[in-house]
């Protein structure tokens, strides 16, 4: 049966005092609000009301779908009284105020009512439960009736009808009158123009997978959004939804069974990983940070070397490595010019090694750091799922969200890149350089954001051949290619002191978890949860500029690279100038300032050549692989420096420079 209004004058009283005592400021900015169609939400603590009148809040716990709409009619009372005792002109009182409520805090955070998607069961019908999950489909936005009212013939009385959702939202009238009313009427009339619609929206939502048990797959349910809940999630986002359990037969196909399908109603949606990318930064971080940097002041570069020990401190050594996955998360300043033509900002990252380089350890690492990531396997994607699905849903095309789309914003990892198939791998080069997806699949032709840092490993095909350019030893296309800023090559070349000293550092590990946790000397290494904090405060807070002395540098690095790149011109476009500038505006926010200087210039300079094996300029760079952290790191760069400069030949136009190398070798 369709069910109708519930009547209790009491609690309806009840609750809109409690309304009026708690939530007065927001009803009345409601009822001075102009647009008298809009759906206006009205946010309520659970735990608030818990502590105000626990009987009722345990109604709405184990009633909601009747106490819910006993809370908006509520809300509707309470308008009435404050605009009587304000009696503004021109306000009015809003039919459609929706109570949403929020749980956070309150005893319903209990596993009980906040189960698993996977642990949803019949129990948990009929009462307000909240689930947690990432939002995999998200619907097209339909209109649904709501309610509609009906009158008996024989006592006039005027009653609401509400759809049952199980019965696919069939309306179906009472057998009687209701029973206050004591006329037994079984006829009724539409009151007419007294229907009421709604905005309709269906996603889907799926557990995220560090929530589950071993060997467990990853549930999904759909969920009902309704009125001004609608349209405020997209496919990808991390939300936690309190709502009403409920069912819904499924489709009936010829020859398939009848079941009910699990349906979550939503009445309150929060996203979280808003509060995740959004990061939290107290005040001592920002201090500790700075503090850090004026410890630092004369040494700039050892401090930089005790941030980078932090990046996948398991891995020994791997200084180019660790710096260039550092620079890549951080990423340059994207640069929007007159026309509206963008220059992106985030940088993209290539690991090219042999077997047991830690590739993998990396991408893992760097999933960690960012604030959302995919990680995905080269062998297991194909161009629809890296980018986007069409699926059809119900007698229409919908689209899903495919793992560039889902990393929006964030960090994509894809490993074993060089085993996807060419045309996947095609789909890739709109969404690296442009930053978009656009698909033209089933009638649907739209452009979608893929905002998004890639991160790729791949080992090279059979044994490395210094002797051939990187697109022969990869089987990677010169076009996508030139989109990775840095390609770094680690040769697993046989190195008996390397060995010996990497071994010794893999054995010493254990004894150092069981002597306890490292001290938090930030001269020494970073933990991972401020790293975290580090990388996100230097992403939103330095936007730095180059100055003369470093585009001089850059400028004539360019041109050397352009002079002498006959060998491996798929790197040598000018993408490799815009990759230069990124690099180095990520060392400054690395660095802590606000200008890139020729340190920064340099430094950029340094992590291309180590990934130009064929066309270095400078030889010293030597294998990325056996890359250490050195003791005096500002020593070491202005030899560098000095070196890099040279081949640049243009050592005159820095004076400084001879005089520094004069005081260091002398």
């Amino acid at each position: 049966m369709a069910s109708t209004e519930v009547d209790d004058p009491e609690s309806l009283k009840a609750l809109a005092v409690f309304l009026l005592r708690h939530h007065s400021s927001d009803l009345r900015s409601i009822i001075l609000a102009r647009d008298s169609l809009l759906h206006y939400p009205l946010h309520i603590q659970f735990a608030e009301l818990m502590n105000d009148d626990p009987p009722r809040a345990h109604l709405l716990f184990s009633q909601p779908l009747q106490y819910l709409r006993l809370f908006d009619s509520a809300a509707f009372l309470a308008q009435r009284a404050i605009l009587e005792e304000f009696g503004w002109v021109n306000a009015s009182v809003k039919e459609s105020v929706h109570v949403r409520i929020n749980i956070s805090g309150s005893p319903l955070e209990f596993p009980e009512t906040f189960p698993s998607i996977g642990r949803v069961r019949v129990k948990h019908h009929g009462i307000l439960l909240t689930l947690k999950g990432t939002v995999i489909r998200s619907g097209g936005i339909k209109m649904i009736e709501g309610e509609r009212k009906y009158e008996c013939r024989k006592c006039k009385h005027i009653f609401k009808v509400y759809p049952e959702l199980e019965t696919r939202n069939a309306i179906l009238l009472p057998s009687s009158c209701p029973p206050r009313f004591k006329c037994a009427g079984t006829n009724f009339q539409l009151v007419e123009d007294s229907i009421i619609r709604h905005d309709y929206q269906e996603i889907k939502i799926q557990e995220s997978v560090q929530v589950l048990g071993v060997g467990a797959i990853p549930r999904s349910i759909p969920v009902i959004l309704q009125d001004d809940l609608v349209d405020i999630v997209k496919a990808g986002d991390d939300i936690i939804v309190t709502g009403i359990l409920t069912a819904k037969w499924s489709s009936d196909l010829k020859d398939v069974r009848c079941d009910l399908d699990p349906v979550l109603i939503a009445n309150h949606v929060r996203r979280t990983n808003e509060l995740r990318s959004d990061m939290d930064i107290p005040d001592e971080v920002i201090m500790k940070f700075k503090q850090f940097w004026s410890d630092f002041k004369d040494t700039p570069l050892k401090g930089r070397n005790a941030i980078l020990r932090g990046i996948c401190p398991q891995v020994f050594g791997l200084f180019t490595v660790k710096l260039a996955v550092a620079l890549t998360l951080i990423g340059g300043v994207q640069h929007v010019d007159a026309s509206g033509t963008k220059v992106r900002g985030e940088s993209h990252l290539l690991l090219v090694g042999d077997p047991g380089t830690g590739k993998s350890q990396f991408l893992k690492f760097a999933a960690k750091l960012s604030n959302r990531s995919v990680i995905t396997t080269g062998f297991g994607s194909t161009s629809a799922g890296l980018t986007v699905t069409a699926v059809k849903d119900g007698g229409e095309w919908m689209l899903e969200a495919g793992a560039l789309v889902l990393a929006d914003g964030g960090l994509c990892c894809i490993d074993e890149f060089n085993s996807m198939r060419e045309h996947d791998r095609a789909t890739i080069h709109e969404a690296m350089e442009q930053q978009t997806i656009s698909i033209a699949k089933a009638g649907l032709v739209t452009t979608l954001n893929t905002r998004t840092i890639v991160f790729g490993a791949t080992n090279p095909k059979g044994h490395y051949d210094p002797g051939q350019s990187l697109s022969v030893n990869t089987t990677l296309s010169g076009p996508l290619l030139s989109r990775f800023d840095i390609v770094l090559v680690l040769l697993d070349t046989k190195n008996p002191e390397w060995d010996a000293v990497v071994s010794s550092h893999i054995l010493a590990e254990p004894e150092e978890s069981e002597n306890g946790k490292r001290d938090e000397n930030l001269a020494n290494i970073w933990p991972l949860p401020l790293l975290r904090r580090y990388i996100h405060f230097v992403k939103g807070y330095f936007k730095p500029v180059l100055t003369k002395e470093a585009e001089k540098v850059i400028s004539s690095y360019y041109q050397l690279q352009r002079r002498s790149a006959t060998h491996n011109a798929a790197r040598t476009t000018v993408r490799m100038l815009e990759s230069l500038i990124r690099l180095a505006q990520a060392h400054a926010r690395l660095m802590f300032r606000n200008e890139v200087t020729r340190l920064d210039a340099i430094t950029a300079i340094l992590c291309i050549e180590s990934s130009m094996t064929t066309s270095a300029i400078v030889d010293s760079v030597g294998n990325a692989l056996h890359s250490n952290f050195t003791e005096n790191p500002d020593q070491e760069y202005a030899k560098q420096e000095r070196l890099i400069l040279e081949k640049l030949s243009s050592i005159d136009e820095f004076p400084d420079i001879i005089s520094i190398h004069g005081s260091i070798t002398g």
